[in-house]
């Protein structure tokens, strides 16, 4: 089966289909200490950003949601990434059977609200076509991005620890009122 990826555009921002030509990008991002500062700690491999970088363009063709590469207007690169997937991370039947909400940006672009504007771009694309109950996780020290979800209306539902770290696991059971 093959499924179109929607192109978003903001005021700001175009969250599109992840290209080949995105890999040395989603790489460089993804291998920066202070991306995965609060995610997993450890700047990925080449190898693990390629394994991630398929898995985001095969969700979309299997679950017809996935992550959007999230490129600002005017620059020549993506600058980060947001939307959903299943993690199946064994979490439990409260998270594990939901769509995983995530937004990861380049330092360089954040503070300025594009992450805000990315996820709020991907969660009212997912309300209007997907509908339905999504989950995220984020660990304590991660101010902005508690404040991301918080403002998309996820809640807490507990928090576990993940490849020995503290997480809090968190719902959202569609758009906040």
């Amino acid at each position: 089966m093959s499924r179109t990826i929607p192109t978003i555009n903001t005021s700001r921002l175009t969250l599109r289909a992840m290209r080949g030509e995105d890999f040395a990008r989603f790489a460089e991002i993804w291998a920066k200490p202070e991306v995965v500062a609060h995610i997993s700690g450890k700047p990925w491999p080449k190898a693990r950003s390629w394994d991630s970088f398929l898995r985001n363009a095969g969700h979309w063709q299997i679950t017809g949601f996935g992550q959007w590469a999230v490129q600002v207007h005017g620059q020549p690169q993506m600058s980060g990434q947001t939307g959903f997937f299943f993690g199946s991370r064994g979490l439990g039947e409260d998270f594990d059977p939901f769509p995983e909400a995530g937004w990861v940006l380049d330092p360089d672009a954040q503070g300025a609200g594009l992450g805000m504007e990315a996820a709020n771009a991907a969660h009212d694309w997912f309300d209007r076509v997907m509908a339905g109950r999504t989950v995220c996780m984020i660990t304590p020290g991660n101010g902005g991005s508690q404040e991301i979800a918080k403002t998309l209306g996820y809640v807490p539902i507990r928090s576990v620890e993940v490849e020995g770290v503290e997480v809090l696991l968190m719902t959202r059971k569609g758009p906040p009122v």
